[in-house]
């Protein structure tokens, strides 16, 4: 049986893949049914999205497994993990290697910020020093009892120190065992294009809406060399702006009438969560007819 992280790696070996931030289990697997490799659990949308708090590390190791085994359970689409600092120091890195792999994770990203952390688009974020990532980069790769589970490098220096920095930076992490290279917040084109062309490892771009980055489209990023193009906030982005708009209508006429159309059906709802399925296995555990479970409607 292949593993996750086997999954994740042949996905990118004839193409550049699109991966797309899950907020929640269901949206995992609507991510999967539109045919897309690989999903994303991104820190700062699992931090706002179920927490309602700011991406400056403030979820746990605890929190963020369960959020993973959840996503993991609902889809067979490799996980990659947004494991921001690992919690701690190289031995803190393990667990977190262990934990997240238990949660049958594909893939487990670590950046080079010190705590507390920014999210890699804002200001006033401070890097630590590229030994202390290594050492943690060694220690994930002692961790891991799969091999195949891909440990990816996120490097903070563009925003912080430089261009050249964060080159230098990923070089020495993929020395120190990081299968990916992941270069946060480069402000142009000409940088993702130098990223690629000095990196020799497989490189993810991060296409966050409203950051430093350009929109790139997937043709410019697979023609520059990058084998994932990353969209960490899209979904959650859309659906609380929608639910903004809903909650609008509903206060100002007073029904939600109007905006049925934009609603997923229920039908369609049940459809993404096999709702026959577990019908027929409760027909199957009885011997006989159950009681639907969408009667009456609700």
């Amino acid at each position: 049986m292949t593993s996750p992280g086997k999954a994740l790696r042949d996905a990118i070996e004839d193409s550049t893949i699109q991966v797309i931030g899950a907020p929640n289990a269901l949206a995992a697997r609507l991510i999967e049914e539109a045919g897309f490799d690989a999903a994303y659990l991104s820190g700062a949308a699992f931090s706002a999205g179920a927490l309602a708090l700011p991406d400056i590390g403030l979820f746990t190791l605890s929190e963020l497994t369960q959020q993973a085994t959840w996503i993991t359970r609902s889809t067979r689409l490799p996980l990659i993990v947004d494991a921001d600092t690992g919690f701690g120091d190289a031995l803190n890195v393990e667990r977190t290697i262990v934990e997240l792999e238990s949660a049958d994770v594909a893939a487990v990203q670590l950046e080079d910020q010190q705590l507390p952390k920014r999210c890699g688009h804002l200001s006033g974020k401070t890097l630590v020093q590229p030994e202390v990532m290594c050492a943690k980069l060694r220690a994930a790769c002692e961790a891991r009892g799969d091999p195949d589970l891909v440990l990816i490098a996120r490097t903070d220096a563009r925003g912080v120190t430089s261009l050249e920095d964060a080159v230098e930076r990923a070089k020495r992490y993929v020395d120190a065992g990081a299968d990916w290279i992941f270069p946060e917040a480069l402000t142009t084109k000409e940088e993702f294009e130098r990223f690629a062309r000095e990196i020799d490892a497989p490189l993810v771009a991060n296409m966050t809406e409203f950051g430093k980055s350009p929109l790139l489209s997937l043709a410019e990023l697979a023609d520059l060399g990058y084998s994932a193009v990353l969209y960490p906030v899209t979904l959650l982005r859309v659906a609380m702006k929608a639910m903004q708009c809903a909650l609008d209508v509903i206060a100002d006429e007073g029904t939600q009438q109007n905006i049925l159309d934009l609603m997923q059906t229920r039908d369609e709802l049940y459809e993404l969560l096999d709702y026959r399925g577990y019908e027929e296995r409760h027909r199957a555990h009885f011997g006989g007819p159950p009681e639907r479970f969408d009667s009456p409607p609700t």
